[in-house]
């Protein structure tokens, strides 16, 4: 598929500085980029780039204002990631047709109802009574259990499982491998040191426009449900317990673990391979850095927070700075009791 610049200026809405005939036919990143290619700059340390990229297309922030000339075209947009995430949609829709229809063998219970336009891929599983909407796909070797619930246009990437009664939204995307409903992580511990399997009768909600990545775990509740809100986006290979409640539009990055009967606000943005307790609250807004190990209530909204135990971002790097003169502070701190030493000797 080729599109010309002035097309590309068209869909976007960007103002088109070069020639609008200039055609590309491909995607790359502005370092990476070849004639035919279109790119973005979105972030200032990649401004390098433009002047030396062969991309033929770049898009641009309507103010950027170059330091030397330019060969590609530009189209200057208000926000340049922004508008790439809307080309690469529409390449996504031209390039990859949706997949339509019932491939064989697989499976569907008694009682199960599905809605118009979906697709139902090889060795997938549809467990009794299930509510399945319109254009739902369901991809091969998908489990989903008795009395589950799935909106209109979510879809189910290869191998996932949706344990039973649990319920996914309108506009969900579920990553493959991913395990929506099983067992929370429940044990009494007996008088004799070994432990008694608490029975998790609850659920998991996911509500719309909710992203899950790959080989992502959600447990289901011991009793009600485990919540995730609206638009949320959970990246891969991210643990959330029995019993959490993660707010609406919340963005957690991978390797990420939730302990169980937590609420995390709305708006919140958690790094990489951060461990949050459990049964505390964490307030709107809140940003917690890689790494991060996060052990008691948040109650300000609009934290920033990083280190383990994790604690305001700009003390934690004032006591980085501390911790690296560590060693030369020692040294010192000796050197002065020699001294001293050799003074109570005189």
């Amino acid at each position: 598929m080729e599109f010309s610049a002035g097309q590309i200026a068209a869909l976007i809405q960007g103002e088109l500085e070069g020639n609008p005939a200039i055609v590309v036919h491909n995607i790359a990143k502005i370092e990476e980029g070849a004639p035919g290619c279109i790119s973005f700059l979105a972030n200032p340390k990649y401004e390098p780039y433009i002047y030396s990229t062969l991309s033929s297309i770049v898009l641009v922030s309507n103010d950027f204002l170059p330091k030397k000339s330019i060969s590609a075209t530009l189209i200057r947009v208000k926000d340049p990631y922004l508008s790439f995430t809307i080309l690469l949609e529409e390449y996504q829709r031209l390039s990859m047709p949706v997949k339509s229809g019932i491939e064989e063998p697989c499976w569907i219970g008694e009682g199960s109802i599905i809605g118009k336009n979906s697709y139902r891929g090889a060795f997938s599983y549809i467990g009794n009574n299930c509510r399945i909407g319109d254009n739902v796909r369901i991809h091969p070797q998908v489990y989903v259990g008795d009395n589950v619930e799935i909106g209109d246009n979510s879809v189910l990437y290869p191998g996932v499982k949706i344990y039973s009664n649990c319920v996914i939204g309108h506009h969900c995307n579920v990553g493959a491998g991913s395990v929506i409903g099983s067992e929370g992580f429940g044990f009494a511990p007996q008088a004799d040191g070994t432990y008694r399997n608490i029975p998790q009768l609850g659920n998991v909600v996911l509500e719309d426009h909710v992203d899950i990545g790959a080989n992502t775990t959600i447990d289901r509740a011991t009793m009600g449900s485990t919540v995730i809100r609206r638009g949320v986006k959970l990246d891969n290979l991210v643990q959330i317990a029995h019993n959490v409640e993660i707010g609406a539009n919340t963005v957690m990055a991978s390797q990420t673990g939730v302990s169980g009967s937590t609420r995390l606000g709305e708006n919140c943005v958690i790094g990489g391979q951060v461990g949050i307790v459990g049964h505390i609250k964490v307030a709107n807004r809140t940003s917690v850095g890689a790494q991060s190990g996060v052990s008691k209530e948040v109650k300000k909204e609009g934290s920033i927070l990083f280190g383990s135990p994790a604690i305001d971002y700009s003390n934690q790097m004032k006591s980085i700075v501390v911790f690296k003169q560590l060693p030369e502070l020692v040294k010192r701190v000796q050197e002065l009791e020699n001294q001293l030493k050799e003074l109570k000797k005189q």
